[in-house]
């Protein structure tokens, strides 16, 4: 029986409106499923949303996320949500570095053919590399399933310092002496090994609200989905072995008839609270986001920049604003926020070359629990999406995707936990 077939007419409660959520109600809708989706919050998208910052005066999102070409669940959500021309896409795969200790800058330019050509280039690789530096790849692809990034690589080398260390910090959010190294490898094969045409950037023309959420929402009424807000799921009560009725406390219990499915598409955290004996990652890394509220003339919009040797790690240039992020931040979480703005904002002037502009009006956001710490031990704690409840299914970017806490993991999450449900 064809997903189709198999969704056509079945009433699916979806739990939780972020991009996994969204991802599995689109779908599916699309497949003529009845959805029913309830967010806790009065918005959805969760840990990637826009909103406006009355204090910068301009929109800002809660976090910067980075989509490439090669993001194959992310693309195929992006055309269902019909969302394309919100993006800037670039024509060719291009990623600018600054080291703020020596001063040098340098762009990873991946030529777009699958075999790596373009190392043996000195003008499109890490600056100081050589061409043989990158054939450490292959040790990621041999790592076993307890090893770590740190353990794998030589950590003495160029390409650590400049390329393995901030890709491991920025995609994983975990730092290399405890990431997983073939977490990373599976990453790095999915993009870097399919050469450059999977990395063409693609940046959201206004915000990450207007590319990859309200067009799903849109897309769902549409279809005849209802989205409750305000909805927090408070108990299931499960009865044979099945999910019988969801508790929204004040909002009051909707009962669940036997050819229904639930979708719990909510954080881990979460998801322990309403399943305890459910196994689930346990240890989480936090994210630091400053937002500066100026436009710089010298500098092209909808840029970004990657910053080795200081405090800021990745430099987002977006309307209205600059953004920068900073991953596997547990070393800054507890800094007062001003002292950070001031700090980050040194590295933002050299980065983009400022001079001596002054700190504008800024915003310090600190995500303490931001995503699941991508280490061999937590990933062995990654559930699949069916649970002991043939009724009861699991999506979330810290589900067992392949991929790390990212948007293309948390699609892929929705993805096959549709595939679930119709199975």
């Amino acid at each position: 029986m064809s997903v189709a077939k198999s969704l056509h007419g079945r009433r699916i409660h979806v739990i939780g409106a972020g991009l996994a959520g969204l991802a599995a109600s689109v779908r599916l809708a699309k497949a003529g499923a009845h959805v029913r989706l309830y967010e806790a919050a009065q918005n959805a998208g969760g840990r990637c949303r826009s909103y406006l910052d009355a204090e910068l005066g301009c929109r800002v999102d809660n976090g910067n996320h980075l989509l490439v070409s090669g993001n194959d669940a992310a693309m195929a959500y992006v055309a269902e949500i019909e969302s394309a021309a919100t993006f800037i896409a670039r024509d060719m795969a291009e990623f600018p570095f600054v080291d703020l200790r020596t001063g040098e800058r340098w762009s990873v330019r991946p030529t777009d053919h699958r075999f790596p050509w373009w190392i043996l280039l000195a003008q499109r690789r890490v600056a100081g590399s050589r061409a043989w530096d990158y054939l450490q790849a292959l040790r990621l692809r041999d790592a076993g399933l307890g090893d770590t990034v740190r353990a794998v690589l030589p950590a003495e080398s160029v390409l650590y310092e400049r390329l393995w260390r901030p890709l491991t910090i920025a995609a994983l959010n975990t730092l290399p002496e405890e990431a997983s190294a073939r977490l990373l490898w599976h990453l790095f094969a999915e993009t870097f090994g399919r050469g450059g045409a999977a990395l063409h950037a693609l940046l959201p023309r206004d915000g990450l609200s207007e590319s990859l959420v309200d067009p799903a929402l849109k897309q769902l009424a549409a279809r005849g989905g209802q989205i409750s807000f305000g909805h927090r799921l408070r108990s299931l009560t499960v009865t044979a072995g099945a999910v019988a009725s969801l508790d929204f406390g004040a909002k009051g219990q909707v009962d669940v008839a036997a050819d229904e499915a639930v979708l719990l598409a909510v954080n881990a955290p979460v998801a322990i609270d309403l399943l305890p004996d459910l196994v689930v990652p346990t240890e989480f890394r936090g994210i630091v986001n400053a937002h500066y509220g100026i436009e710089p003339a010298n500098v092209a919009p909808h840029s970004f920049l990657g910053v080795i040797g200081g405090t800021a790690e990745w430099v987002f240039v977006k309307p209205g604003h600059v953004s920068v992020t900073i991953s596997a931040a547990e070393h800054l979480i507890d800094r007062a926020a001003e002292d950070l703005a001031q700090s980050i904002w040194r590295d933002v002037q050299h980065a983009l070359k400022l001079g001596a502009t002054p700190m504008p009006q800024w915003r310090i956001v600190k995500e303490k629990r931001a995503t699941f710490a991508a280490t061999p031990a937590q990933l062995r704690r990654r559930p699949g999406p069916v649970t002991a409840h043939h009724n009861l299914f699991l999506a979330g970017d810290w589900t067992d995707t392949g991929w790390p806490s990212t948007i293309e993991g948390a699609i892929r999450s929705g993805f096959a936990a549709v595939q679930a449900i119709a199975g």
